[in-house]
């Protein structure tokens, strides 16, 4: 049995992986195993637990607002920590899989495939921008950029002039697995949508809002991404 460390197992997507079967023996390191800041402590425990594989998900996302107003902590724990996770899985020779985001893409016309130029629209798609080009230094590696929510739609409002690629985190995890062995770049997400019309399926009282073009937020209008690359690996 082919053995997992998934960094980050204690947030809302890795509590999604902890439920889920699989054939794969996973172990979730609390932070004070593996310290993704203590470069010592993230050789350690590969050393004592020798993986085959390692599924990056720790770091920073929400509040978004977080990374405008705390950049060191941002860069620390998406940039830096993400560079001492791939010199580690480098050194130990360990197939890394690293989740990005679909906001690298500049978000201005939708449909963007993995070879697209990068424009992040927001701090927090910068810092994980950051967290992608340790990664892409070392080959044995897999950068997923991932649009995935929580099932059900936890937000009581949702933009009717917004579009994005989401799928449920539960969707995600049932890609994850078939595509291990793969590397370099692929988009993961669903259909690509306004953001509204995905959200009513699960919550028919969901309210309409628009996102103003003067706002500072940092959403894209349109962030949509290509499957094409993940469909193949999928159909092989």
């Amino acid at each position: 049995m082919k053995k997992i460390i998934i960094t980050g197992g204690s947030g809302r997507f890795g509590k999604v992986i902890q439920k889920t079967k699989s054939k794969f023996k996973i172990l979730f390191p609390k932070s004070n195993e593996l310290d993704i800041l203590n470069e010592k402590k993230i050789k350690k425990y590969l050393q004592d637990n020798k993986p085959h594989y390692l599924i990056h998900l720790a770091g920073l996302s929400r509040p978004m607002e977080i990374h405008n107003k705390n950049i060191k902590k941002s860069i620390d724990l998406n940039i830096i920590g993400t560079a001492n996770i791939t010199k580690a899985c480098a050194e130990k020779k360990i197939k890394l899989i690293y989740f990005s985001t679909s906001y690298v893409y500049p978000g201005s016309k939708g449909n963007y495939k993995e070879t697209d130029p990068l424009l992040p629209v927001n701090n927090y798609a910068w810092s994980k921008l950051g967290g992608e080009s340790s990664v892409q230094m070392y080959k044995n590696s897999l950068i997923i950029r991932a649009c995935m929510t929580e099932r059900p739609f936890v937000h009581a409002k949702a933009f009717a002039n917004v579009k994005a690629s989401f799928a449920y985190h539960d969707e995600i995890v049932s890609f994850l697995f078939k595509i291990l062995n793969k590397t370099g770049i692929v988009n993961i997400g669903g259909k690509g949508q306004f953001i509204y019309n995905f959200a009513k399926k699960d919550n028919k009282n969901v309210k309409k809002i628009y996102l103003s073009k003067k706002s500072k937020i940092g959403m894209p209008f349109d962030s949509t991404i290509n499957l094409s690359k993940l469909k193949r690996y999928l159909n092989k």
